[in-house]
């Protein structure tokens, strides 16, 4: 299974400081290397924008190359959602006036072509545009950090 991750559960990851959780780290970089955890390079660019800790940044940086650009395919099912009116709201009003960086559909279109499953932290809410929704409205595979961890099986 490949695995998509937003900004939010990279984020998230920011809290297991690598010096007091050595173990999550090897598990989560070892998926890294076999290409099972990858992310979008929109999600690298959210990233930079935003304060991350330091530990994670650096841990960004030194994997830029698994911030994949989006492909033909991918682009094409970016469009199809915004397709949906409801779901132009996916890209809010600041984002587009200040140019900011919006990964949320090119996670959602990586994990729809890959077949693999959306790792966000955002919560299914009735009648949004968040990654979630999005998501079951397409069918595709969706759950956040822990439940990635739960999916395998990882004990700590």
């Amino acid at each position: 299974m490949i695995y998509i991750f937003d900004t939010s559960s990279l984020i998230v990851t920011g809290h297991y400081f690598p010096e007091r959780f050595p173990s999550f780290w090897k598990k989560f970089d070892a998926f890294v290397s076999n290409g099972n955890i990858v992310s979008v390079r929109e999600v690298f660019n959210e990233l930079n924008a935003q304060g991350v800790r330091p530990h994670l940044y650096d841990w960004i940086k030194s994997h830029q190359d698994k911030f994949f650009t989006p492909t033909a395919e991918e682009t094409s099912f970016v469009n199809q959602i915004f397709v949906i009116p409801h779901f132009q709201n996916l890209v809010g009003t600041k984002e587009r006036l200040q140019g900011r960086p919006v990964a949320d559909p090119f996670v959602i279109a990586a994990a729809r072509i890959k077949q693999g499953c959306a790792i966000t932290e955002e919560v299914f809410k009735d009648n949004a545009a968040k990654i979630p929704n999005i998501c079951q409205h397409f069918g595709i595979d969706y759950t956040n950090l822990e439940g990635f961890m739960k999916r395998e099986e990882w004990q700590f």
